[in-house]
């Protein structure tokens, strides 16, 4: 029969150490606290990029849904979105707004409301231009 050393007993209590200490605690809160603070904007920041490349692709859809309403009326289409009348629908929790339409030329505003601040516009043709956007054809952000 072999003895168990009684150090070893698994019926022994043990008078030394049995646990963290406080300070050991408050040291692994204030690491992860720390680490909170670093990833919480990057996170933010990540969610706000990926709102405004929804809203450049919902821009860029609108532009080629304008492009075959003109190519088949003779116009660009200037009401609201959605409509039947124009083949496109924005993104869930994205707004596009046509801010002019004339037979020669429109622009639009995309925007998320309580997704993102930021806020892009294309305007094509003839027409002024829609802020941010300042260059005909080309999706602009405002920083």
């Amino acid at each position: 029969m072999t003895t168990t050393p009684e150090r070893f007993h698994p019926m022994t209590t043990h008078k030394g150490r049995a646990g963290f200490t406080l300070i050991e605690l408050l040291i692994v809160v204030v690491i992860i606290g720390l680490l909170s603070a670093i990833a919480i904007p990057k996170f933010a920041a990540t969610k706000s990029q990926a709102y405004v490349a929804e809203m450049k692709g919902d821009l860029r859809n609108l532009a080629t849904a304008q492009e075959a309403y003109e190519a088949n009326g003779g116009g660009y289409y200037g009401g609201a979105l959605p409509s039947a009348a124009l083949v496109y629908s924005p993104s869930p929790g994205i707004v596009v707004a046509i801010a002019y339409a004339t037979p020669t030329g429109w622009g639009a505003l995309a925007s998320a409301p309580g997704l993102t601040t930021r806020t892009c516009a294309l305007f094509r043709g003839n027409g002024a231009a829609v802020a941010p956007a300042a260059t005909e054809g080309q999706i602009t952000c405002s920083p």
